[in-house]
């Protein structure tokens, strides 16, 4: 692989204009495409295999006209201090805007007046209206929000508190001011790094383009392949991150290359060879663990997945491609006056040691004592995953300056908690004798469950074979409690099949979200078992053992419980939670957790390829594994600590994001890395192969036979490029860089 990738670095040295082009002309390609597409909605969100999915399935096929995956909203209302929303002026002006809203959109299906359809509280406090609309959230149109937003206005002005729940008011997630701080802190770790704007500008210009084909491609198809609104901002976020951070270890090695006396271009060549290895097994590691989210069967998450795969794919082309030939633009420039005088005082006799050669001879010295802190520090951070609780957001998570937020809290006063997460019970009576009574007889049961507030009358449809029934649980929606009934209906269901004939399903949003926590649970562990494994075998392939994969693998697991745990003490237990925007604690996003596992499992193996690689090099070219290891650190502690810096300053700008769901995944991803590069690759890796020695590179003979030989290392590559042994190789001193 490494001749082969040597041939294209070369070629797209030479041919850099052509290159240049073709990317250029892909970019404006695709963001044509995604000018022209309409805007994209909201992802059809199925579970299949649940019951919720089940029910809801039922209800599109014998309730067709209930809109049922239509977008919803409650325009909720509160009387002044010491009146009633039943007083003759209040109920005059609640009644006028149920008019205008009948009025207001012909994608409305229906409007409930609240005295009608007893939506008023008992001490007549609090009403609301229920409307519920044709096409769901993200299609309908700016005249029928605005037709939503304005209708309490003259209500507010007769003294009235007017508030509008629901996902009819739901948008596309803001970009956070955050998000181009993380940017601009990324700019900076460049300039520090490389000490030239020029070298700083380059993996960030080949990641902002290759996030913008990949971002504008998903949006030119968001319609026509049904993907999420929140997409993009995914891809995006990995996609910046993954493709500065590859950016960033190919101009590092042409840099050294430079500073071996090399010409331009077999120094992009030999650049794109070694570090372009690398650059392509860390890459098919985040593929192979953003790709292996289908196992969930969830398709809004394999969409996700499959988006946020092609975005990285594009990333490592563009550091195969693009960036040797950008560098065959830059010239010398991209070595700067400070990297030259860095880089001769490196190469004397009396050079002071780096930070990364003087931090792997003190591991090297306390090996125990490092893995101790290591492993029990991070374990100690990792104990508040046991009390993980996992649910899916809904709008008692928003922030208190949200109208949604301030409905959700007018209702559960008005009508208590679990008003806000109504459970439909959906009754199949084709095969009972007499439906209403089998309807009748489940509604009844129901009230007497241990948990319901209330319970509503069965509604048929037209064909009088299945009937709605709405349950209010005592409790908020993303409590136990409320969990609990669910299931206390669930394991009742058979008792009233063989009572009444009736088949009995419960879905709803509240038992939509139940079901989807319960399969993320149950997916974890074969996800994590298809990731690891496929990737071990990989790492095996690349570094030619079985110990230094299995030390990766087990170290990811540790750096990611510690990040769970970080999460829930910063999102469920409310530490630190204002200063990360947490205004509501509670359940952790039922998806985050399986989605970070990927992730970061994708972005670890890219620590520990960049890193072990040049140890694993040192090796081969005979150096003791102790030598060896200093020499990666070396060679390597810099930019894969500059890499981790710019990852986690990227991740944690989605932070400041609008949405629950990116301001959880951007902190748990940013922890992660921060655990995952500074805990377990920097501190945890060295101390295991300074314990280990010569066994961490063992392999079985008839294995080292089986497995292929890609040659990351680069040694066929010097063989056929007649390098002398010992020679320092792509990663060497640049003790001749007064000759570039």
């Amino acid at each position: 692989m490494a001749t082969f990738l040597y041939k294209v670095g070369r070629l797209a040295f030479r041919r850099r204009r052509f290159v240049a082009l073709i990317w250029v002309a892909l970019l404006a390609l695709a963001g044509f495409g995604a000018s022209a597409a309409s805007t994209a909605t909201s992802s059809s969100f199925s579970i299949p295999g649940t019951e919720a999915q089940k029910a809801f399935d039922l209800l599109e096929q014998r309730f067709p006209s209930s809109s049922a995956d239509g977008a919803t909203a409650r325009v909720v209302f509160k009387a002044p201090a010491h009146e009633k929303v039943t007083d003759a002026a209040n109920k005059a002006e609640v009644k006028k805007i149920v008019r205008e809203l009948k009025d207001g959109s012909d994608q409305i299906a229906s409007v409930a007046d609240p005295y009608a359809a007893d939506a008023v509280s008992q001490n007549g406090s609090t009403a609301y209206i229920s409307v519920s609309y044709k096409v769901n959230s993200m299609e309908l149109t700016d005249a029928t929000r605005e037709a939503l937003e304005d209708a309490g206005t003259h209500a507010e002005k007769s003294g009235m508190t007017v508030e509008i729940g629901g996902d009819a008011l739901q948008v596309m997630p803001e970009t956070g001011a955050t998000e181009i701080i993380g940017v601009a802190i990324a700019a900076v770790v460049l300039v520090i790094t490389f000490g030239s704007l020029i070298a700083a500008g380059l993996p960030l210009l080949t990641a902002l383009i290759g996030v913008g084909i990949g971002v504008s491609s998903i949006t030119a198809l968001a319609n026509v392949l049904d993907l999420g609104s929140t997409t993009s901002t995914l891809a995006m976020m990995i996609g910046l991150a993954v493709g500065i951070d590859y950016a960033l270890f190919i101009v590092s090695r042409y840099r050294a290359e430079l500073a071996e006396g090399r010409e331009r271009e077999e120094a992009a060549g030999r650049a794109v060879g070694t570090a372009g290895s690398a650059v392509v097994f860390a890459g098919l590691t985040v593929v192979i663990a953003l790709v292996g989210l289908a196992v969930v069967n969830i398709p809004m998450l394999s969409k996700m997945g499959f988006a946020a795969a092609g975005t990285v794919a594009i990333a490592v082309l563009i550091a195969l491609t693009l960036v040797p030939a950008l560098l065959g633009f830059a010239g010398k420039r991209v070595l700067g006056r400070k990297a030259r005088k860095a880089a001769e005082a490196e190469n004397k006799p009396e050079a002071k040691p780096n930070m990364g050669t003087r931090w792997a001879r003190f591991v090297l010295r306390k090996p125990v004592w490092v893995l101790l802190v290591g492993v029990l520090g991070l374990g100690a951070i990792a104990v508040p995953a046991a009390s993980l609780e996992m649910g899916l957001p809904d709008d008692g998570s928003q922030p208190t300056s949200t109208t949604q937020r301030r409905a959700y809290d007018l209702l559960s006063d008005g009508f208590g908690p679990g008003f806000n997460g109504p459970l439909l019970v959906v009754v199949d009576t084709e095969d009972s004798a007499d439906g209403k009574d089998a309807a009748k007889q489940v509604g009844d049961k129901i009230a007497d469950m241990k948990g319901v507030a209330a319970v509503t009358p069965a509604t048929f449809n037209k064909a009088g074979d299945a009937a709605m029934i709405t349950v209010i649980p005592k409790d908020r929606p993303s409590s136990v409690e409320t969990e609990n009934v669910v299931h206390a209906i669930r394991d009742a269901g058979a008792g009233f099949t063989s009572d009444t004939g009736a088949e009995v399903l419960v879905t709803g949003a509240t038992a939509m979200n139940i079901d989807f926590s319960q399969k993320m649970n149950d997916a974890l562990l074969p996800y994590l078992a298809l990731v690891v494994g496929l990737a071990f075998l990989l790492l095996m392939v690349v570094f030619r053992s079985v110990l230094v994969p299995l030390k990766a693998a087990l170290g990811f697991l540790l750096s990611v419980v510690a990040a769970l745990g970080a999460v829930v003490a910063v999102f469920q237990w409310g530490w630190l939670g204002s200063l990360f925007g947490v205004e509501q604690t509670g359940p952790i996003m039922s998806m985050m957790p399986i989605f970070m596992v990927g992730v970061v499992f994708g972005l670890a193996m890219d620590y520990e390829v960049f890193l072990v690689t040049r140890m694993r090099e040192a090796y081969v070219h005979g150096e003791t594994p102790g030598q060896a290891v200093v020499t990666g650190f070396k060679h390597g502690a810099r930019v894969v600590t500059a890499a981790a810096v710019i990852m986690i300053a990227v991740f944690a700008g989605f932070i400041g994001s609008s949405e629950q769901m990116i301001k959880m995944i951007g902190f748990s991803l940013a922890i992660a890395v921060f655990f995952d590069a500074f805990v377990v690759r920097m501190a945890i890796v060295p101390a295991v192969l300074a314990l280990l020695g010569r066994r961490a590179w063992w392999l079985p003979r008839w294995l080292d036979r089986a497995l292929p030989n890609v040659d990351v290392e680069g040694e066929r590559l010097r063989k056929e490029l007649a390098e002398p042994a010992g020679d320092g190789g792509p990663d060497g001193g640049e003790r001749e860089l007064a000759r570039v």
